[in-house]
């Protein structure tokens, strides 16, 4: 079966031309599929029947069905739970900004990369998704909402840069001005530093935001809480992230979770200082959002403050991460494993 919402518009010409069809079917399928955000081919109503038919016999027209909507009485965050057509869940996330709608999609369906913090390496990782079914978590919040998204964070369960073909298709397709055309300015990827994937990703001079999870200033204390510490050094990672900055003219962000008495100390605030200094780069403070299956806390707000202001007197641009939907499983992986939770509970395995 052909992905067909995975072809990119050339894919999709030679496709509907090689079945006997003319190029206008092409512009019109992906509208259907892009723009007009079909969930079916029976939708597609300027198609004649037969060619619905034979779509049906050929090819997969992926549709993501959304099984628990959870809504942040905090701050009108919504986190959305999506079934598979394999039976597998994803998850992600929709945050109202004053400049626009932001949804933080999945990559992956669960995560391989292990770190301690995150709920969504709990199960491992059981596959990549289709370029298709990363759009299709943008398209249903739209068609559900009612409302645009200008900005995309895949930033949700994953590695991005361990789904890397993928995931450069799906930017393709989300760009395209035949679709949602969204600029790749308004784009942000997430890795926790896959260093040979970063360095093709350079080489591509796409113009999308790179946010790197650092979480620690040096190895030792790094590979505590991210594996692939043990696999790249804190120098390899710094040294790709220089080269993605030289190849793309972009500033780079640094995702930074503070984690009560292990990453919090003034000691690992100079030492991230001495790290970043000189770089056109942004650190982004993140208060660890704790999960039930780990052991790590929130540093206090007091020392959150005090870690953000020595990074600023000594010059390095530094944000504190605005915290949204802690009261509906905020954290990627959180709602996934809830939901899998409440599904064996039900069925009668513990």
């Amino acid at each position: 079966m052909t992905d067909i919402k995975s072809l990119n518009f050339n894919e999709l010409c030679e496709y509907v031309i090689g079945i006997g069809e003319k190029k206008f079917r092409a512009e019109q399928l992906y509208q259907w599929m892009h723009q007009k955000l079909a969930d079916n081919f029976d939708e597609c109503t300027n198609l004649s029947a037969s060619l619905r038919e034979r779509l049906k016999e050929e090819c997969e027209f992926t549709h993501l069905e959304p099984v628990r909507i959870q809504h942040s009485k905090l701050d009108g965050t919504e986190k959305y739970l999506f079934r598979l057509s394999d039976g597998n869940y994803v998850e992600s996330v929709l945050m109202k900004y004053h400049h626009g709608n932001s949804v933080c999609i999945s990559s992956q369906v669960g995560c391989r990369m292990g770190c301690r913090f995150c709920a969504s390496t709990l199960n491992g990782k059981i596959r990549d998704l289709k370029p298709s079914e990363m759009l299709d978590q943008i398209y249903r919040i739209q068609k559900i909402t009612g409302e645009r998204v200008s900005n995309v964070v895949v930033m949700g369960s994953g590695e991005p840069m361990d789904n890397f073909d993928n995931l450069i298709k799906f930017i393709e397709l989300l760009n395209d001005p035949r679709g949602l055309n969204i600029s790749q300015r308004n784009i942000t990827v997430s890795s926790c530093g896959l260093v040979p994937e970063l360095k093709k990703l350079a080489d591509l001079k796409l113009q999308i935001t790179l946010a790197i999870s650092l979480h620690a200033p040096e190895d030792e204390l790094r590979k505590t809480m991210m594996p692939i510490a043990n696999k790249y050094s804190v120098a390899e990672l710094m040294d790709v992230c220089r080269y993605y900055i030289e190849k793309t003219g972009r500033r780079i962000s640094f995702e930074y979770s503070l984690v009560k008495g292990v990453n919090d100390s003034f000691k690992c605030a100079e030492e991230l200082i001495s790290l970043v200094r000189g770089l056109n780069c942004h650190i982004n403070l993140i208060p660890v959002n704790p999960i039930k299956e780990r052991d790590y806390r929130q540093t206090g707000k007091d020392e959150v403050y005090a870690f953000k202001n020595k990074l600023e007197k000594n010059g390095i641009n530094v944000t504190i991460r605005r915290e949204m939907g802690r009261d509906i499983d905020g954290a990627c992986g959180q709602l996934r494993n809830k939901y899998m939770e409440d599904v064996n509970e039900s069925n009668g395995n513990y």
